[in-house]
């Protein structure tokens, strides 16, 4: 596994122990006079029958550069070109100063061409040469050499190239400098010493000016090829330019749009900021990941591992460039073939998700105002009285002392402890938040963090060696340093001091890009060139230190110029294993701020939305895509955070939100409270149905969670990734598959009572009365009219969408585990199962269920699960035990209800025992039987 925990636990992660260049040392210098085969490379450019695929990919290989030469070449069409003046507008002068083209775009009377940049490289521009390339054991290596530097400063003229021909569908290759350690992100990554025995893929080189060109071997088609436009690398600024095979292109978070990315002249900034999600701006998280997928239903994915600031430049012909201000260039190439495959590969390298507890999927409820004891308790007491499920109560700031972590106020709070433990004596759960600022105010031995904190010197410290402040809620504050072991210790130390006070069962961590109310800190920022860089990414604010602290602050492993974007990754790793330490059982920690691997350790919810009709839309995408990321514990504030929100978003937003792998109902203390039972009795029926939905589909999405976390799949899904032949599916990102099985279709829109959605090709059966009908229902949902089923050859489908109603379609050819609903998974899982039976017109069907205690550590590692298949074939349904222990050997089956029952049954048996009491439905083809039985024993049902 990658990233793993070190063998020294007392010190944590590997990844926080090396030296930032310690990740790629040890590969075997080659010399000069080293053999290389010719066919590796053509001297000149890549070989001649590339070039039509080249094209296809946005550009073919570029001609030879004349030594000395002023630019000629400038007829390069405007969406072919890319920018010779990234860092700052330059006049005409400048521009072919620097030995490039000047073609100001043209006005038409709707205004000037925007995006296409008017200073723009030729095809002679100098770039690096390869040289000395040499077959290694695990692929390739080389040098890049340049004669004459850029118009960046502190240009580095030569450079190794390593090419990894890691498995049979990755591709790793590392461009870095020779003759020093410049920083790398120090994460463990999979490492082969051995070039793969076979590839889905080939690798070309074009030698001057240099560069790669990655082919699928099954199709032609060229994935990657950097011979676009120059390799650039200099001290602060490294760019790298691909041509794109396709202008479908995902990926890139964290930002706030539709999930395909626009090509045309998109700019996407990584570097992580406290912003309330608005569009084209840098948001809490940074993944350098994309994934395109290709003619034909084919994907490939690539990702750049550097945490630096960074653009994304996205343009139409198609190509992308990455532009960084530091590390060195570490490439990932995904194969595929098929988008799925794509995002386990990537998985194979940032780390598998987290296994969540069980509790944790359930109804999650938090307010910023719920400002006492009394206040939060009568908040349980009354969504108990109204009849909705709660696992997980919450509290924001308002439970601290003077809003600093690991204390509680005595006003409203001092009887914290117990209404803590009234929680868990209900079968409930408690989670508050913890911001990572330490509040440094007041006289020495008055606040124990702090104090431990200077004592053990674990935090963030400017260039005087001192503490950085700067001023968050509590006002002036210190940041603590996440990569320095020491404070992976003292975070342990204080959550397990706080918990033997409060004995919390999660943590929520917030304001971790890390957030501040100062511009770098209360005593400003040096002047130096990590503040000031030459090239400086499209962050909100105009500057690194915008909202944060300063770049040039220094940590443990770097300086936060270089590790700003894993701060709230670093964050989440450390509570991750100081929970572990605390409660001994499974850690539960949602994070705003992400970066690569995050899932691996937490859960994120999508920072302050609006309640707005258009946030509660674009969560959509933006849940899709953090499961794409290998984050599929995530959510959107259901309801909105900020603003009032109108009775019929809520609802609107709770039946989306029951569809949310991570739900929770939060909001603003400025905003009219949005709890449940706050609405019309007409409203809360509508969610309350929404919520038993959620409740009896637990056992199915635990499954899935499980899947995630064992095999890298996704939870929530886009239609794509299950359907990617169907090009009709790419773009649709107002609807979620819940694995392969489930389509979620919500309301969107205000005032809408039916919904349009997209029907793969196959049979959908309407899944509502099925799941309401779910056996042991606390309290039962109303009845809702089953539908007839979807039958599609790959439509768009409009269909009846009352306020009471989300729509919810089970896919022919699955089998599904329900369970009836409580007001608690602790209730939940104690109540009889289902199972719902989706046959193909064939007669075929399977599923499966993972289930364990839900909350213990490594159960798969001790064998403490248990683990079914189901398969129905030839009118029977039969289970497989996989393997059986533990809670799961005795969970009982009380009803099957098969859907897509052509005829109408004459006789149904169960485990040879004749079931009389089956009903039978030729209006909707469904077949309801019920039964006795215990799934974790063999058994056999079959009609006739």
């Amino acid at each position: 596994m990658p990233w793993p925990l070190c063998s020294r636990p007392q010190l944590g992660l590997c990844a926080l122990l090396s030296l930032a260049a310690a990740a790629l040392l040890g590969h075997v210098l080659l010399h000069d006079s080293a053999v290389v085969p010719q066919e590796l490379y053509s001297f000149s450019r890549v070989p001649e029958e590339m070039d039509q695929a080249g094209q296809q990919g946005g550009g073919g290989p570029r001609p030879q550069p004349s030594p000395g030469a002023a630019p000629t070449q400038c007829d390069v069409p405007p969406n072919s070109r890319f920018d010779c003046a990234p860092d700052k507008a330059i006049t005409q002068e400048q521009c072919e100063a620097r030995g490039c083209c000047y073609a100001p775009a043209r006005w038409t009377a709707g205004g000037a061409q925007m995006g296409q940049p008017w200073c723009f490289f030729p095809p002679s521009y100098p770039s690096y040469k390869l040289g000395n390339l040499t077959a290694t054991d695990t692929g390739y290596t080389a040098s890049l050499t340049r004669d004459t530097p850029t118009f960046f400063p502190k240009d580095i003229l030569t450079l190794r190239l390593d090419v990894l021909m890691e498995t049979e569908s990755r591709l790793h290759f590392t461009i870095k400098d020779p003759a020093s350690q410049r920083y790398e992100v120090p994460w463990e990554t999979p490492r082969m010493r051995r070039r793969a025995p076979s590839s889905l893929y080939s690798v070309e080189f074009a030698q001057e000016p240099f560069g790669l060109v990655v082919r699928r071997k099954l199709d032609g088609r060229v994935l990657l090829n950097t011979t676009v436009a120059p390799l650039l690398f200099a001290d602060q600024f490294l760019q790298l330019s691909t041509a794109l095979p396709s202008q479908h292109i995902t990926g890139l978070a964290e930002h706030l749009g539709p999930l395909m990315l626009s090509t045309n002249w998109t700019k996407i900034t990584l570097w992580n900021r406290d912003m309330a999600p608005v569009p084209d701006v840098n948001l809490y998280g940074s993944h350098p990941f994309y994934l395109a997928l290709e003619d034909g239903g084919l994907a490939h994915g690539v990702f750049l591992l550097n945490s630096n600031a960074m653009d994304v430049v996205l343009q139409p012909s198609p190509a992308l460039s990455w532009r960084s201000t530091g590390g060195i260039l570490d490439v990932y190439v995904f194969l595929g073939p098929e988008p799925k495959s794509v995002v386990q590969q990537y998985l194979d390298v940032v780390g598998y998700p987290f296994m969540p507890p069980y509790w944790g999927l359930g109804f999650h409820l938090c307010r910023w105002g719920y400002s006492s004891t009394a206040i939060t308790r009568q908040v349980v007491e009354n969504m108990t009285r109204a009849h909705f499920p709660l696992d997980v109560q919450w509290n924001d700031l308002d439970y601290m002392d003077a809003k600093r972590d690991f204390t509680f106020n005595k006003d409203g709070f001092g009887d914290f402890p117990a209404m803590v433990q009234e929680l868990h004596q209900s079968g409930r759960r408690y989670v508050m938040i913890v911001d990572p600022a330490i509040s440094s105010a007041g006289p020495p031995g008055s606040y124990r963090p702090y104090d431990e904190g200077l004592r053990r010197r674990v935090f963030i410290t400017n260039e005087t060696g001192q503490p950085l402040i700067g001023k968050v809620w509590p006002g002036p504050t210190a940041f603590p340093d996440f990569t320095n072991p020491e404070t992976l210790d003292w975070w342990q130390d204080m959550v397990a001091e706080f918990h033997a006070q409060v004995p919390f069962d999660g943590m929520w961590i917030d304001m971790n890009e890390p957030s501040n109310f100062v511009k770098g800190s209360v005593d400003g920022c040096p002047a130096n060139d990590l503040e000031n860089p030459p090239y400086v990414p499209g962050v909100a604010g105009g500057a690194l230190r915008a909202a944060t602290i300063c770049a040039s602050s220094r940590q443990f492993l770097s300086s936060h110029y270089n590790l700003h974007n894993l701060y709230g990754l670093t964050e989440a790793v450390a509570s991750h294993r100081a929970l572990v330490k605390a409660r001994g059982t499974r850690p539960f920690v949602i994070s705003r701020s992400t970066f690569a691997g995050h899932g691996r350790y937490a859960g994120h919810w999508t920072g302050d939305v609006q309640s707005s009709w258009e946030q509660l839309s674009s969560s959509v995408p933006e849940i899709l895509l953090f499961n794409l990321l290998g984050v599929p514990l995530v959510g959107a504030d259901v309801c909105g955070f900020l603003g009032d929100t109108s009775e019929e978003l809520c609802v609107r937003w709770t039946q989306l939100g029951a569809f949310y792998p991570f739900m929770r109902n939060h909001n603003d203390l400025h905003s009219q409270p949005q709890e449940p039972y706050r609405f019309s009795e007409a409203a809360q029926r509508a969610m309350r149905k929404a919520l038993g939905l959620r409740y009896a589909l637990l056992p199915h999405l635990y499954t899935l969670f499980h899947a995630a976390h064992a095999r890298g799949e996704t939870v929530a899904r886009p239609l794509f990734l299950e359907f990617p032949e169907d090009p009709r599916t790419w773009t649709v990102d107002r609807q979620l598959l819940w694995g392969e099985a489930l389509l979620v279709t919500p309301v969107l829109e205000a005032g809408k009572v039916e919904v349009t959605g997209y029907f793969p090709p196959g049979t959908w059966y309407d899944l509502q009365t099925v799941a309401a009908e779910a056996p042991g229902s606390v309290p039962p949902p109303p009845p809702a009219p089953l539908m007839s089923a979807v039958h599609s050859k790959g439509q768009w489908v409009t269909l009846p969408a009352p306020l009471d109603t989300i729509n919810l379609h089970l896919r022919a050819g699955h089998i599904i585990p329900l369970q009836g609903p409580g007001l608690s998974t602790t209730e939940s899982r104690k109540q009889p199962m289902a199972l719902a039976v989706a046959l193909t017109g064939s007669g075929e069907a399977r599923g499966g269920l993972f289930w364990d205690d839900g909350e213990s550590l490594g159960t798969l590692e001790r064998g403490a699960y248990t683990q079914l298949g189901f398969l129905a074939r030839n009118n029977t349904i039969v289970n497989e035990l996989v393997h059986v222990t533990g809670e799961g050997a005795g969970l009982q089956l009380r009803k099957v209800t098969v859907l897509g029952v052509a005829t109408a049954p004459q006789q149904v048996v169960s485990n040879g025992v004749s079931v009389s009491n089956f009903t039978y439905s030729p209006d909707s083809q469904t077949l309801a039987i019920p039964v006795s039985l215990v799934l974790g024993e063999q058994f056999l049902i079959s009609w006739s």
